[in-house]
């Protein structure tokens, strides 16, 4: 028995075979999904799969690269969302630099922005440097939101992190001990997964440790506490080996299970059984 705790089942990829995804996620024993919302339109859809099929749960937020997006105020319709007791985080939600303006631009001009001039910084460069502070301020303002709104709920945050790592912790560490969080998508090194298991927060794997050039998020899975981390596929993305470069599903959580408990030496029985036991304690199922 399995939980996949990230998945994507509103998006359009699975509109073909949506009750054939679903029936090989069980045929696999994955008995619960996770379906993340990733703006508030999004988030309405998860809830309207999980109100649909009783194996699905949901996850509302705004996913922190539609900032730009998502307007003034995402609280009051997340607050209305999670009224339903298939809503059982909030998420994803976090700080994503990858893409700020200055990369954006550099990579359209075929420049490097913030290439150190010769006399000093160009007009344009210190516009791009200004359109970054902006955005990463938005950003950091529409994840400190959501984590109040979860605290006021009572529920745990699904957290997205990309090329953001101090600034995440920073925004998070006046929230210890008020909720929780799970690092989705795990990439990091054994001394920032510690980082965030110090402060009482999950990490979660995806099909990433079945890659070759995963060998070192694998030998993470292997070396933390078993009971500090949880599977997902993240899907449509990331589907593990041997379906790597396809569409992923949650059926192959399994996979991921099976690689973590492979490295770890422990019989993928046991390793199933604690990550269920980790997400039924994180995840607020029974609201």
């Amino acid at each position: 028995m399995l939980v996949e705790t990230h998945a994507h089942l509103d998006y359009p990829d699975f509109v073909p075979d949506f009750d054939d995804v679903l029936r090989r996620a069980t045929e696999a024993g994955v008995t619960r999904i996770i379906t993340i919302g990733t703006s508030i339109e999004s988030s309405r859809r998860a809830i309207n799969l999980a109100e649909k099929n009783s194996n699905v749960f949901a996850a509302i937020g705004v996913h922190p690269t539609y900032v730009e997006e998502s307007g003034e105020d995402v609280i009051t319709p997340l607050r209305e969302l999670a009224k339903s007791p298939r809503v059982v985080a909030i998420g994803e939600t976090g700080l994503d630099y990858h893409s700020l303006p200055s990369v954006t631009a550099a990579k359209d001009k075929k420049i490097q922005v913030f290439a150190k001039a010769l006399q000093g910084e160009t007009e344009e460069q210190i516009d791009a440097s200004i359109k970054d502070g902006a955005y990463k301020s938005k950003q950091a303002s529409l994840f400190q939101q959501q984590l109040d709104l979860a605290v006021e709920l009572g529920l745990n945050v699904v957290i997205h992190q990309r090329d953001a790592w101090d600034d995440t912790l920073e925004i998070m560490q006046p929230y210890t001990d008020q909720l929780r969080g799970v690092f989705h998508c795990f990439g990091g090194t054994l001394e920032q997964a510690n980082d965030v298991l110090g402060l009482d927060h999950l990490v979660s794997f995806t099909g990433i440790v079945t890659f070759k050039n995963g060998a070192a998020v694998r030998e993470v899975a292997a070396q933390i506490p078993v009971f500090k981390f949880m599977v997902e596929t993240d899907c449509p993305y990331l589907a593990p080996v041997p379906f790597r470069g396809k569409r992923c599903e949650p059926a192959y959580t399994r996979l991921v299970a099976e690689s973590i408990a492979i490295a770890r030496g422990i019989p993928l029985e046991e390793l199933a059984e604690t990550t269920t036991e980790t997400a039924e304690k994180f995840f607020k199922f029974n609201r």
